[in-house]
């Protein structure tokens, strides 16, 4: 795998960063990758937190005594063997364990869907000339461009839709949509190759909203501080369907 900066795309940052989260290369990936960024950050808070986990305290051995000689017969009596000399080696082998237990669990959960989410906020900053308040709608042309018929179908009744394009989360190119609701605009992003197991809440500096999980996909909805979600939500669900 390639480290010079020039040559690095996503995929090969990430790859090295999950390989090695103090990794320092890909300056000038990062300067033009908020995402990258964001997942750099869930990947060194993962290994803090791994670290952590491996910080049990452990009882020290206790050592097996000396055998005493008796100089009158030379005799060499040796000591019964402790009986607790164990539980030091079974709580190191307890931590390590425990360690690897709680990495896999991170690994496949939090830190999955807390990168995606992570991701998702930093792309919805990355991209705010897509947040135009506007009653234009885009042409069923632009709509199926930006979601192919492969990918899902997508009605009208989420909303006004404003903005329909292409935009890449995670490495995967996926729909980015924007709608407007009562407060605002409201993004709209159509994940179906990332899977959720729950329903994933999003908290933003000016915004909130959330990741929703749909059949073997998701679906993210993030609109203002003070937008009310739970109309755009149900109307979005009924509006999308996977192609596949």
């Amino acid at each position: 795998m390639s480290t010079t900066n020039e040559m690095m795309n996503c995929e090969e940052y990430r790859h090295a960063v999950a390989a090695e989260p103090t990794f320092d290369g890909g300056a000038e990936h990062l300067a033009d990758c908020a995402d990258c960024c964001a997942f750099r950050d869930q990947m060194r808070a993962l290994n803090v937190r791994i670290a952590k986990a491996l910080e049990l305290d452990v009882p020290p051995l206790n050592p097996l005594d000396l055998p005493s000689i008796d100089a009158t017969d030379n005799v060499v009596t040796l000591a019964p063997r402790p009986s607790r000399a164990k539980p030091g080696w079974f709580a190191l082998a307890a931590s390590v364990m425990l360690a690897a237990v709680l990495g896999v669990r991170m690994f496949t959960a939090d830190v999955d869907d807390a990168s995606l989410g992570a991701a998702v906020l930093a792309h919805v900053d990355h991209d705010p000339s897509a947040l135009v308040v506007s009653s234009t709608p885009v042409s069923n042309t632009m709509l199926e461009r930006a979601v192919p018929p492969s990918v899902a179908h997508m009605g009208h009744d989420a909303g006004l839709i404003t903005y329909a394009k292409s935009c890449e989360i995670n490495g995967k190119t996926v729909p980015h949509l924007v709608i407007q609701g009562e407060k605002g605009p409201v993004t709209i992003l159509l994940m179906p190759d990332e899977s959720v197991a729950t329903a994933q809440t999003l908290d933003g500096e000016n915004v909130h909203g959330v990741i929703l999980p749909v059949g073997n996909g998701s679906i993210a909805i993030i609109g203002a501080r003070d937008e009310s979600l739970g109309r755009i939500e149900q109307s979005v669900l009924s509006s999308v369907a996977w192609s596949t």
